[in-house]
């Protein structure tokens, strides 16, 4: 178990809402997580999990519900601006299944256009958090290389220097490993453990339960749109309340 929980809220989500093509997909969640956690969010696929994710930075609007990340608070119930959507982006980091880094740009300048482009931070200190985030991540050496010389889990780590150079108040990872070949996925969960035992507070969607018992200081567990249960890895994982839960781990620990 990792992370530094202060007990200061950096994100708060109440009473979120969200349907796609009328069917509802959150029901209403309620969730907080504090400043140093680490916390994983568990459930089948189709659960919401994701959704929930992308709620926290407005990739996906919430249909209703209040969105609070470091102090900009949204209330989805109204009209919302696109100047608070950008306000509230910018205080978070996402990490995707899939990279999404620009593959007509080096390693270093897929790190640096975050900062100098959206941030406006000068290129030289542009330069020097991005070297700094890529090394964090054993990425030194590779600065000059584009994304096609390098293998998936390189180009995840490259995804996740990017994330850290920014110094968001929370990075959200949304199943950071999936698209990985099976013997590159403990070495980017590797680089995420190093990662949140810095104390950045972390959002990870994973479907790997034994990483998220181990990298976790909290773990929530989403069906059908709601969050049926929550803990720290030891009550969630090891002994669920839920028969549900426990049916789910025994057929996910047995792959």
């Amino acid at each position: 178990m990792t992370g530094h929980d202060t007990g200061e809220t950096v994100v708060s989500l109440k009473g979120i809402r969200k349907s796609f093509s009328g069917n509802e997909i959150l029901k209403g969640v309620d969730l907080e997580v504090r400043k140093g956690e680490v916390l994983s969010i568990l459930g089948p696929s189709g659960s919401g999990k994701t959704t929930l994710l992308r709620c926290v930075n407005a990739l996906e609007r919430p249909d209703a519900g209040i969105v609070r990340v470091d102090g900009t608070t949204i209330d989805f119930s109204g009209k919302v601006p696109n100047k608070q959507i950008l306000e509230l982006r910018r205080k978070t980091a996402m990490v995707f299944q899939n990279y999404n880094l620009f593959k007509n740009k080096t390693v270093l300048d897929n790190v640096t256009q975050g900062l100098t482009v959206v941030r406006g931070v000068a290129k030289n200190e542009a330069r020097e958090r991005a070297l700094k985030a890529l090394s964090s991540v054993g990425m030194d050496g590779y600065e000059d290389r584009y994304p096609v010389q390098l293998s998936g889990g390189q180009q995840q780590r490259v995804s996740i220097a990017r994330a850290l150079a920014i110094r968001p108040d929370v990075i959200l990872l949304d199943e950071p490993t999936s698209a990985l070949d099976p013997e590159l996925v403990s070495d980017v969960n590797d680089v995420i453990t190093k990662v949140a035992g810095t104390g950045v507070t972390m959002i990870l969607v994973t479907h790997e339960i034994r990483f998220a018992r181990n990298v976790a200081s909290r773990v929530v567990f989403v069906e059908q749109g709601n969050i049926i249960e929550e803990g720290t890895p030891e009550q969630v994982i090891d002994n669920p309340q839920s028969p549900r839960i426990k049916e789910f781990l025994s057929k996910m620990m047995a792959k």
